[in-house]
């Protein structure tokens, strides 16, 4: 016949009186009563079917029964205490696990360092990578496949109510041009000079639709000559003279090669890079802290 459920408060006098010999000095331990501790323990001999105590002297120890019952309350107690202190850690952002979809450029740019900073500062809080392209990455937030999406935007947007956005960076938007381009010198260069060029980029996504926007605003649509999205192809292909093509900074920085690349103060294109969670989540623990070392990590990063 089974003993049914375990009552930790009766394991708790019981492992009391063991480690204090007495009924009256565990009670105090506990701040109960002598009486109320004596029927926790005789409850739990009634649950087990045999005697928890026996008389020592002027003291009681355990009796065999008992002991084999503290020996196994003892491990639950272990467990207990361990999960208290993880779910502590969790509760201040210090442990748990959160899963981050992000497109190369934001892992190298700015996931990487975070993750860094909160190996040191969080060991017990595991981010794990995956990376995506930035529509993919929101796809994957939405299966719940991942936690944490970082992802592009431009411009105002509409508002999805199944996710909270917050954007980390405005990264602006600087132009390749192929070496010796009779552009490439100018002062104070616009998008506009560049309406007649082929252009390179995307096929679809985010950065498509970037591309484009900038270029509308600009007051034109670019005639994509060439499709691509990996960013050492583009620049190659523009470095090639293949076309021209707009670049973020956290992309191009050190990766230009022999293609001439050129801020274009005049106009300020940018693409925001956004930080996406599922509504409801956005206050747990461990998302929070991610999340700011994302933007303390952004802060620092150099787009000027």
């Amino acid at each position: 016949m089974g003993v049914g459920e375990w009552d930790l408060r009766r394991l708790r006098v019981l492992r009391a009186v063991d480690e204090c010999g007495t009924v009256t000095a565990a009670a105090e331990r506990l701040r109960l009563s002598p009486s109320a501790a004596s029927q926790q323990v005789s409850a739990l001999a009634r649950q087990v079917g045999a005697p928890m105590l026996e008389p020592y002297g002027r003291r009681v120890r355990l009796t065999p029964a008992a002991r084999l019952v503290l020996r196994h309350a003892d491990l639950v107690f272990g467990q207990l205490e361990r999960a208290e202190a993880e779910l502590a850690g969790y509760l201040h952002g210090e442990a748990g696990e959160v899963r981050v979809g992000a497109f190369a450029t934001a892992i190298g740019g700015l996931l990487v360092p975070a993750v860094v900073r909160l190996r040191d500062a969080a060991p017990g809080l595991t981010v794990r990578v995956v990376e995506a392209e930035a529509a993919e990455a929101v796809r994957l937030l939405a299966a719940g496949d991942v936690d944490l999406a970082l992802s592009l935007a431009v411009g105002p947007g509409g508002v999805d109510p199944r996710f909270v956005g917050t954007v980390l960076l405005e990264d602006p938007l600087d132009v390749a041009l192929p070496p010796g381009h009779p552009l490439a010198g100018v002062p104070g260069l616009r998008l506009a000079d560049l309406a007649e060029e082929p252009w390179i980029y995307g096929a679809a996504g985010p950065w498509r639709e970037i591309t484009r926007a900038a270029c509308a605003e600009a007051g034109f649509a670019p005639e994509r000559a060439h499709t691509a999205a990996d960013w050492t192809a583009i620049l190659a292909m523009v470095a090639a003279g293949l076309g021209v093509a707009l670049v973020p900074r956290l992309a191009s920085a050190g990766r230009g090669g022999g293609a001439a690349v050129r801020a274009l103060p005049a106009d300020l294109p940018a693409r925001r890079v956004v930080a996406v969670v599922r509504a409801g989540t956005e206050r747990t623990p461990p998302l929070r802290r991610v999340l700011a070392e994302l933007a303390a990590v952004a802060a620092t990063v150099q787009v000027e």
